[in-house]
């Protein structure tokens, strides 16, 4: 294997660093027993959304890991690691990656962190059943809604009761003078 030269090393550390802080799920992997025709389908399905996929070397990975919420998990960089990184939505990069790993067994989930925090395969299995973001921040938005909707129903019966009340009061005082 042909030898990385000090300054590569350094770009490669500095790039990985730079998408380990901005990243908001990652996803470690064994690919062991994956061919090149695999990967490079692993490679596309998740490109296509809009997550990367790479293999590095361990020592340049545990560098890049330093000073990142990713220094936390710098034990999983042993034998071979790929990294899958996802800067939108950590939900997506989870489900990505475990939807290739069920056709092709040999992909196999290290571990992960998702939004800063540290996970195990098994953490990332009960991520990958969440639903996306957007129905997610539909649910939150329903759920803040129903209370506002039932207040606001509220206010207007009692309103309503208050004007029929007033007008009973008015038609009772007018049938009273006559």
């Amino acid at each position: 294997m042909n030898k990385l030269k000090k300054e590569e090393k350094t770009r490669i550390v500095s790039e990985l660093q730079d998408k380990f802080g901005k990243a908001k799920g990652i996803v470690f992997t064994d690919y062991r027993g994956l061919n090149v025709e695999q990967m490079e389908g692993l490679r596309n399905s998740l490109r296509s959304s809009a997550v990367e996929y790479r293999v590095v070397k361990n020592t340049l990975a545990r560098r890049a890991a330093e000073g990142t919420s990713v220094d936390a998990a710098k034990d999983v960089f042993s034998g071979p690691v790929g990294i899958a990184v996802g800067y939108d939505d950590p939900v997506l990069v989870v489900k990505k990656v475990l939807e290739f790993s069920k056709s092709n067994e040999k992909l196999e989930i290290k571990g992960g962190v998702v939004e800063g925090d540290v996970c195990t395969p098994e953490q990332i299995l009960a991520i990958s059943k969440l639903p996306p973001r957007e129905v997610q921040l539909a649910m939150l938005v329903g759920a803040m809604q129903s209370p506002l909707s039932k207040l606001a129903g509220l206010m207007n019966s009692t309103i309503s009761q208050f004007m029929n009340a007033m007008n009973a009061l008015k038609n009772k005082k007018s049938d009273s003078v006559s």
